[in-house]
């Protein structure tokens, strides 16, 4: 996969793409990732790349301009077409399910805005997709194309050290995780479940399924009820 990701702040991706499951896709060919400075593609003087919006009010809009510039360039880069997604609060929730689907894809183009948002004619002129981590507001879209890029690549084939490690994951299936435990076995009077040292593995898979029940009722009950109409058999389960 190829991840093109159009910002203001090349810079504060240093750190995050240099580290951990990251760095090892990136080393190991799993991913690309490119980063590109809409900067560079002002035409003044000034490198300017917003103004004030029509109509009045706060703050400063980004012009299309710039952005179909960054964008029809690096579009050229690659011969499979990107995938452009904006990361703006105003987007579709980031959730699981997408994660997923995005992971599918070949290549996408993530576009961090700044300031007020976006000039409505980079959504529409481009058939970008506005993507959102959560219902508030950040200073800027590079965090949120870190988050976007992160889950996205750990379920990139190889990206992984166990080839089963995301399919337990929270949110993997609509239920949250169950509970993990590990040395020592007692901890300042808390004890590891006796089951998950008995060797008995479908008792241990038994028992994870039921605190992964059992914590997304509790923490998640939106997720457990649609979890629940989603699967006749535990509803059943719950009612009997």
């Amino acid at each position: 996969m190829r991840i093109d990701v159009l910002t203001l702040f090349p810079e504060m991706f240093g750190s995050p793409l240099s580290h951990s499951i990251l760095k090892r896709a990136q080393e190991q060919g799993i991913v690309e990732i490119v980063l590109s400075n809409i900067r560079n593609f002002a035409t003044d003087n000034y490198r300017k790349v917003d103004d004030k919006p029509y109509g009045g009010g706060p703050g400063m809009v980004m012009m299309p301009g710039p952005v179909f510039d960054c964008v029809e360039h690096v579009q050229t880069q690659a011969s499979e077409p990107g995938h452009v997604i904006l990361l703006t609060p105003q987007g579709i929730p980031l959730t699981q399910d997408k994660v997923v689907q995005l992971s599918r894809l070949g290549r996408l183009i993530l576009v961090a805005g700044r300031y007020e948002g976006f000039d409505e004619r980079i959504r529409t002129g481009l058939g970008a997709e506005a993507v959102s981590i959560g219902d508030y507001v950040l200073s800027g879209g590079e965090l949120a194309a870190m988050v976007l890029i992160d889950a996205v690549v750990r379920l990139l084939p190889g990206a992984l050290g166990d080839g089963d490690s995301a399919a337990d994951d929270s949110h993997s299936d609509g239920l949250l995780e169950y509970p993990h435990y590990t040395r020592p076995e007692e901890f300042r009077g808390m004890r590891v479940p006796a089951i998950l040292s008995g060797g008995d593995h479908g008792k241990i898979a038994q028992w994870r399924q039921e605190q992964r029940l059992e914590r997304t009722r509790l923490w998640r009950p939106d997720l457990y009820e649609k979890y629940l109409k989603n699967n006749p058999v535990q509803e059943k389960k719950k009612k009997s």
